[in-house]
């Protein structure tokens, strides 16, 4: 099974954003997918913030990242754009870092107008890491989370399908008769 990285892009360890994505990973494990998960908020911030891939915790987040066939990326939205701490994080990874990776962009609002940060704000920045593929994106409003898990499963197993497709070896044919 492919192997999915989740990461936080929460500046807290208690929030919406964090029990989304613990939602997302816990349904990717229950379908057998090795899931690990990293708080960026864990970094530390003088070195994320220069990109100092030499840290021993920057390259090891570096070399997960790397590693993982998926990645779901949560985020809390402010000022209409993803974390400063995802967007740190993103930033300091080399240029195709996705490259060949499927990613679920997850975020969470308080605001239903915070939606379009996904796809205007975040989506972008994703394509331009040349990724294999990007789900659809999934928004939580901070007043409906309780009322959407039934529809970020169903974004979940999604992404799954999607991640399951291309990782699928491929089917030999059978030679023709001659």
């Amino acid at each position: 099974m492919p192997t999915i990285l989740a990461v936080s892009g929460s500046p807290s360890p208690v929030s919406l954003t964090h029990r989304v994505l613990t939602r997302a990973a816990e349904r990717l494990d229950a379908r057998g997918h090795l899931v690990d998960v990293l708080a960026v908020r864990t970094l530390p911030p003088a070195e994320l913030l220069a990109a100092d891939t030499t840290h021993p915790q920057i390259a090891a987040a570096a070399r997960q990242f790397a590693e993982a066939d998926a990645v779901v990326l949560a985020t809390p939205v402010y000022k209409a754009g993803c974390s400063g701490l995802l967007k740190a994080f993103l930033d300091l990874l080399p240029q195709f870092a996705l490259e060949g990776k499927v990613v679920l962009p997850l975020a969470t609002g308080g605001s239903l107008a915070h939606v379009l940060a996904l796809d205007y704000g975040l989506r972008p920045v994703l394509m331009s890491m040349k990724p294999a593929a990007v789900a659809e994106s999934f928004f939580v409003h901070a007043e409906q989370a309780a009322a959407v898990t039934d529809q970020l499963d169903a974004a979940t197993d999604r992404f799954a399908d999607l991640v399951e497709a291309l990782h699928r070896p491929a089917r030999r044919l059978a030679p023709a008769a001659a």
